[in-house]
């Protein structure tokens, strides 16, 4: 079986063994989670609920709302039962148990990948103050997110031992092909048709700059959590957290970032007329006062 096909299976399990509960709302047991993620016995995974319990608590998220304790009857034989602990988990909760589980497992791997672009597809979906943006209003807002993780990216890379510009556009484009299927920043420059001046962030649409915005912050947080030293590394890894994203895209039945049509604006041309529009705004505003 091929890794690609591993993951696939890793992520139809987790979809597989999510449940609804009261007005739908999704949730995944842990005694379920634990079995999926490769712990024999439970006792061993309960340190790992503590742990992500803890990282809820440091988030600044209340953890009651995505640990909830209960109690489940289960059959021992005979027709008998009797009540196990568990605990129902949101999906950001099942999110901090997998970034504190073992990264050298695949399946805890995939399900980092899997938890949290999903979280963050939620997150953006529940927004309520985000939905009612625009296209283009939602574009600037996701490119200014995508410029101020970019920085945080440089950082993480620079720590890794990517240093010089020639390094970072290098690891730059290891993320893009693992995102684009193979294609460069130049490749993909070409394939949205864009003028020399042009920057492929400025023509994506919200759809896709959620996609590398996602790259970009997984590929920091994995960079500073497993200390990843080497320029050489630091590529793969960039390269890795692409496929990822583009595998969980593929499995979504999302279109792929590629295939995505180019807004009808470059971001520059827009951003030049929200400045137009303020500074007017201001002078009439100056004008009245």
């Amino acid at each position: 079986m091929s890794g690609n096909d591993i993951e696939k299976r890793h992520h139809q399990t987790f979809e597989q063994i999510k449940e609804q509960g009261e007005k739908g709302r999704e949730f995944w047991t842990a005694r379920k989670l634990s079995k999926v993620l490769g712990y024999s016995e439970y006792r061993h995974f309960l340190p790992v609920i503590e742990r992500a319990k803890e990282a809820c608590d440091n988030s600044g998220h209340a953890t009651l709302d995505h640990f909830e304790d209960f109690l489940e009857m289960v059959e021992i034989g005979s027709g008998a039962k009797r009540k196990l602990d568990d605990v129902r988990l949101s999906r950001y909760a099942c999110y901090l148990i997998v970034q504190n589980g073992d990264p050298s497992k695949p399946v805890i791997a995939n399900g980092q990948t899997y938890f949290a672009m999903q979280t963050r597809r939620q997150e953006l979906a529940d927004d309520k103050a985000f939905q009612q943006l625009k296209e283009d209003e939602k574009r600037l807002f996701l490119r200014n997110e995508m410029k101020e993780h970019n920085k945080q990216l440089v950082e993480a890379a620079q720590k890794a031992g990517v240093e010089s510009n020639l390094d970072f556009a290098i690891f730059q484009n290891h993320g893009y092909k693992g995102l684009y299927g193979g294609l460069d920043a130049k490749g993909i420059h070409a394939r949205k048709g864009l003028k020399k001046n042009q920057q492929i962030l400025d023509n994506m649409g919200s759809t896709e700059l959620a996609a590398n915005l996602f790259r970009a912050t997984q590929t920091e947080e994995k960079l500073r959590r497993e200390n990843i030293q080497g320029k050489t590394r630091a590529n793969e890894t960039h390269f890795e957290v692409g496929k990822k994203v583009r595998e969980t895209i593929e499995e979504l039945g999302g279109t792929m970032p590629e295939d995505l049509p180019k807004p009808d604006e470059d971001l520059k041309k827009l951003e030049q007329k929200q400045t137009k529009k303020d500074k007017k705004l201001r002078e009439i505003k100056g004008n009245r006062e």
